[in-house]
């Protein structure tokens, strides 16, 4: 796998809960656990980024790639926009993904383009907005399907390390100054973790993703390839 230079500065100017800020400038932190069979984050920095969401998400193995195999990451990111349980995702028992209003899944997946070639490994990102009358994190709009290679402007890769920008412009996602960030790797305990939001004070002048090239697309970034249908993926 081609490894990036050195992509992004991350500075997280973000409020972050009382927990999250005796841990420096992350967002949380996850340790994970010895039966853990997937890749798994250990250290994210979130925070708005202009009409963005902007991510530095560092896993402890390679979330992709013949390293992992059939194994690879397969985890969720939730979002409460609005910091509210009266809007987003409404599960049928308690948990604390309930008022969660997007859901970031980042997959692992081996893609099969024409079935006399080799699969493409790819880091797949996809993003759903979740209503009031959603009852599963699988629920909801789907807003966006990307992955690293033809989406280089929104996912990039550098080792175990993943950079994300999510789209936050959809008319009917709450906004609030604050965020909840809720991560629940399976078979563990949730960790959360509070942001500032679109309307705060630190919106676009936080977390700095792909700074250092053209607006929205990161330096080095290769040109937009034409998307095809994968017939198929591990995820």
């Amino acid at each position: 796998m081609k490894r990036l230079p050195t992509l992004l500065a991350c500075t997280l100017l973000a409020s972050v809960d009382a927990a999250a800020a005796s841990r420096g400038s992350s967002t949380f932190r996850y340790k994970p656990g010895p039966d853990e069979e997937r890749p798994v984050i250990i250290d994210a920095t979130i925070g708005p980024q202009g009409s963005d969401f902007a991510m530095r998400l560092k896993f402890d193995r390679m979330p992709f790639g013949e390293e992992c195999k059939q194994r690879c990451a397969n985890v969720t990111l939730f979002l409460d926009t609005d910091a509210s349980a009266q809007s987003g995702l409404l599960l049928p028992t308690k948990g604390p993904e309930n008022g969660a209003d997007l859901a970031v899944v980042i997959q692992g997946v081996r893609e099969y383009k024409r079935q006399d070639a080799p699969a493409e490994l790819n880091l797949r990102v996809k993003v759903r907005q979740l209503g009031s009358d959603t009852q599963s994190a699988d629920g909801g709009e789907l807003l966006a399907d990307l992955n690293h290679r033809q989406d280089p402007e929104r996912v990039q890769t550098d080792g175990t390390t993943v950079y994300l920008l999510i789209d936050a412009t959809s008319a009917l996602l709450p906004s609030a100054k604050k965020v909840r960030i809720i991560y629940h790797p399976a078979g563990g305990k949730a960790v959360q973790a509070t942001i500032g939001g679109m309307l705060g004070d630190s919106s676009g002048r936080g977390v700095q993703i792909f700074k250092r090239g053209n607006w929205g697309r990161a330096p080095d970034a290769e040109p937009r390839k034409p998307r095809a249908n994968p017939s198929g993926d591990n995820g």
